[in-house]
């Protein structure tokens, strides 16, 4: 991970002259217990004492921790500056604010972005104890919006580990296709599915207990669920949401699938044309992509494409960002709903990797989900993950 984090943390410089930041202070400590969510991209390891990871939109990477932790600090080739101490870490991070005198200093919090809320409550008490009498405590504001870059702009090396776990994916999905017989059950399927994942030495995007997601016909719960004992009949289709985490890097896509059946060879109309609707859905909505976009446009023009059809909107978002987590935090492809904040207001930026994943789940039929992986680019937007748009025949 040097390699990232060393990438990460000098595209944190370039962020902070972006946006107008002086500093940006990762403030932590026992992070064994429950770590700031940004720490795996800027240091990569736990830290024990109270610690601060400083970046200044001048270069400087400096890096505050305890005595026993000073080498590996160094080791990450990170930070060009190591500042060990054993009692308090207050004197060493008082002497290079005074230094450096930032006029605005970015502390982990957020309302709406979880993978921006890394500093908790007493830990931000600490901290501004530690200020009191300074002038520093009144320049304190959110790095939700340096966070939400670093995380969701990919570099070179990110984009690879991105690509190289949707190649994985598209290996499985192929071997899990050629596997399924009627008459197993969403467990044996899931069980089966997770083998693969094993042999191939990955590990799941998300918990295994409902990844992958199965649903076999149209008698089992849509969503997070894990696999029931519901056996996959002939005339039936079925619906995967599945993902790897290879090399630290997620994937996240769904594909359906049809069981052929003597009286029903192929899908029925009704079947036929909630897919086509999916895959026309995911087409506009990735045309229309561009930079500067905001997410909620975006997710407008796949609800009324369902809408024009006559389809219920899917009570989801239509994407989300995927990196080190299957859902990456940041900006949403999503709607102005009260559970996703402002999210849906932040605007598409180059390098970032979104899902497009519109539904319909129809009681009689089941669900009917895709979902792909697309890269935002100067331009435009590209599929990472090669779109299903014909029905998989099993």
């Amino acid at each position: 991970m040097n390699e990232i984090i060393k990438e990460k943390t000098m595209q944190a410089v370039s962020v902070l002259n972006e946006l107008d930041i002086d500093l940006w202070i990762t403030f932590v400590r026992e992070t064994s217990a429950g770590g700031d969510p940004v720490l795996p991209i800027i240091y990569g390891r736990d830290l024990t004492w109270q610690s601060a990871l400083l970046i200044s939109k001048t270069g400087e990477r400096i890096a505050i921790v305890g005595g026993f932790e000073e080498d590996t600090a160094v080791r990450t080739d990170a930070y060009n500056t190591v500042i060990p101490y054993h009692q308090s870490i207050q004197p060493h991070l008082l002497e290079v604010l005074n230094r450096l005198d930032p006029q605005t200093i970015a502390l982990n919090y957020s309302a709406d972005d979880v993978y921006s809320d890394g500093l908790s409550v007493g830990l931000h008490q600490v901290l501004l104890a530690m200020l009191k009498d300074t002038p520093y405590a009144n320049r304190i504001i959110s790095s939700e919006k340096i966070i939400s870059a670093l995380r969701g702009r990919k570099t070179p090396t990110e984009l690879l580990r991105v690509k190289a776990a949707i190649d994985s994916t598209s290996i499985i999905y192929d071997k899990m296709f050629n596997f399924v017989k009627a008459g197993m059950s969403e467990i044996e399927i899931a069980q089966q599915m997770r083998k693969f994942v094993d042999e191939a030495g990955l590990d799941t995007a998300w918990e295994s207990d409902h990844c992958p997601t199965v649903n076999a016909g149209a008698e089992t719960p849509a969503g997070h669920v894990s696999p029931t004992g519901t056996q996959l009949k002939p005339g039936e289709l079925l619906h995967f949401d599945f993902g790897v985490k290879q090399d630290d890097y997620c994937s996240d896509i769904q594909r359906v699938a049809y069981l052929p059946s003597d009286e029903h060879p192929t899908p029925s109309p009704e079947l036929d044309r909630a897919f086509s609707t999916i895959v026309k859905a995911i087409q506009n909505a990735v045309k229309a992509i561009k930079p500067g976009v905001k997410g909620k446009d975006i997710d407008a023009i796949a609800r009324e494409t369902l809408a024009q059809e006559g389809y219920p909107e899917f009570m989801h978002a239509l994407g989300h960002q995927v990196g080190r987590q299957a859902h990456d935090g940041g900006a949403i492809i999503g709607p102005l709903w009260d559970r996703y904040g402002d999210t849906p207001n932040w605007p598409l930026e180059v390098g970032q990797i979104y899902t497009i994943e519109p539904s319909i789940i129809d009681p009689d039929l089941g669900v009917i989900a895709l979902e792909e992986m697309i890269l935002v680019t100067e331009t435009g937007a590209e599929f990472l993950s090669q779109p299903q748009t014909e029905w998989i025949i099993l």
